[in-house]
C-alpha cells in the first residue's frame, strides 16, 4: 500500500509484504494507472530493508514505516550520541514551503506555536526484533500513555518502546490493532499527564488548507514538515486490501513518519501519515505526494480499538 512509505522486508499481513518475495501489483487512483510491474524489492544492504511497490510505471509507492536504509540508521546513531535539543528543551525541527524569505519569516511565526503546541504529542514508536527493527510515528490519545500508530510499524514482532518529544524512553506494549485500516494502539508504561492530541471533523478540511507533518523521517525525531492539503478521497490499492478516503499533502513524508500526525493550523490532528509515492525504484524520498488516513475513520477506529483493550 505507508504507510504507503515502507517498512521492513519481512513484514507480513495487513499489508502483504513478505519474506517469500511474493508479486503484488499496487496503483492508487484516481486518476486510473496502467498495470503495475511486479513487486519491487530494494537491494539487500544489512539488516533493515525497505520494500517498495512500482505505481503505474512512473511513481512508487512505499510505506513509511522505517525499517531502515543508511540514512535512518546514521540518523538513529547520530542522535544516540548526541542528545537533541529536545532533550533540554522541547523543540523541533520545522521545514516551510515558501517561495521568498520574507514569506518564510510570515509563515515560521504563524506556524510555530501550532508546532509548541502539537509536538509533546507526538512520539516515536521502535520495534527491536531479532530478525530485524522498524521505526515510526505515534500520536498520545490518552494522558496514561495509550498511544495510536500504524499497524504495519508494530506488526514486526519484538520488543516495543516508545520516545516521548522530551528524549524520554519508556518500554510499550502493543494492545489492539486493526490491520483493514492499518491503526493500532501501544500501552506506554509508567507515564501520566501527556496531552492527547485534538481531532478535527472531515467536513472541516478542505484542499488547499495549509497542513503540518509531524513525526520522525528517517529517525530524525521531532521534526515538522508543512505543505497543503493537495487533494481529498484518495484510494491507495494494495492488491489484497485497499484504503480509501485518504487526504493527500505536498508536506515532506518520509520512513519513519508512519502513525505521525497531520495537523490543520489550529493543531488538530486531521489524519494520521500512512504512505508515500516518490519517483522511482531507487529513490525513496518524498517527491511531495503523501498520504494520510483522515480523522473521521481514525476516531472511529479508535473507540472500536479501545472496546478491545482488557
Amino acid at each position: 500500500m505507508t504507510d504507503l512509505m515502507s517498512r521492513p522486508d519481512n513484514y507480513h499481513g495487513a499489508h502483504g509484504a513478505h519474506d517469500d518475495g511474493d508479486q503484488h501489483d499496487d496503483h492508487v487512483t484516481p486518476p486510473p494507472a496502467p498495470p503495475a510491474p511486479p513487486y519491487v524489492m530494494p537491494p539487500a544492504g544489512g539488516p533493515r530493508r525497505w520494500p517498495r511497490r512500482v505505481a503505474g510505471g512512473a511513481a512508487v509507492l512505499a510505506l513509511v514505516a522505517g525499517g531502515g536504509t543508511a540514512g535512518g540508521v546514521l540518523a538513529e546513531r547520530y542522535l544516540a550520541d548526541h542528545p537533541t535539543a529536545a532533550d533540554t528543551t522541547s523543540s523541533s525541527t520545522v521545514a516551510t514551503q515558501t517561495t521568498n524569505s520574507s514569506a518564510e519569516t510570515t509563515e515560521n511565526a504563524s506556524l510555530a506555536p501550532v508546532v509548541k503546541a502539537v509536538q509533546p504529542s507526538v512520539v516515536t514508536v521502535m520495534v527491536d526484533g531479532s530478525r530485524s527493527s522498524s521505526i515510526g510515528s505515534g500520536v498520545v490519545i490518552r494522558s496514561d500513555g495509550l498511544i495510536l500508530t500504524n499497524n504495519h510499524v508494530i506488526e514486526e514482532d519484538g520488543t516495543v518502546s516508545v520516545r516521548l518529544s522530551t528524549g524520554r524512553t519508556v518500554p510499550a506494549e502493543v494492545v489492539a490493532t486493526d490491520t483493514t485500516n492499518d491503526l493500532a494502539l501501544v500501552q506506554a508504561t509508567g507515564l501520566s499527564g501527556l496531552t492527547p492530541v485534538t481531532f478535527a471533523t472531515d467536513n472541516s478540511v478542505v484542499v488547499g488548507d495549509t497542513v503540518l507533518a509531524f513525526g520522525a523521517p528517517l529517525g530524525l525525531e521531532n521534526t515538522v514538515t508543512s505543505g497543503i492539503v493537495s487533494a481529498l478521497d484518495r484510494s491507495v490499492d494494495t492488491g489484497t486490501e485497499k484504503l480509501s478516503g485518504l487526504i493527500q499533502t505536498d508536506a515532506a513524508i518520509n520512513q519513519g513518519n508512519s502513525g505521525g500526525a497531520l495537523v490543520d493550523t489550529s493543531g488538530h490532528v486531521i489524519g494520521i501519515n500512512v504512505a508515500i509515492a516518490t519517483a522511482s525504484q531507487t529513490s525513496s524520498g518524498s517527491i511531495g505526494v503523501g498520504f494520510a488516513i483522515p480523522a473521521g475513520t481514525v476516531t472511529k477506529v479508535i473507540t472500536l480499538l479501545e472496546s478491545q483493550i482488557k
